[in-house]
């Protein structure tokens, strides 16, 4: 097992467990009201993007080829 094979390991196991975290709570503010749950929602949605983007870079599609 090489660092980079744990690395990435670490890297997919995380964006899986927040992942899940942010769309389950964007899913529960989502009937929110206000300027507080705006920003949250936006706050949110960025992380699922983020996540998004580090489980593609977790199984080698974005990112550098090794």
């Amino acid at each position: 097992m090489t660092e980079a094979f744990i690395e990435r390991g670490l890297a997919l196991g995380g964006a899986i467990v927040v992942g899940i975290t942010a769309f389950v709570q964007l899913k529960n503010d989502w009937p929110a009201q206000g300027l507080d749950a705006t920003v949250t929602k936006i706050l949110l949605g960025l992380m699922a993007v983020g996540c998004v983007l580090a489980l593609l870079a977790a199984v080698n599609v974005l990112g550098a080829r090794s």
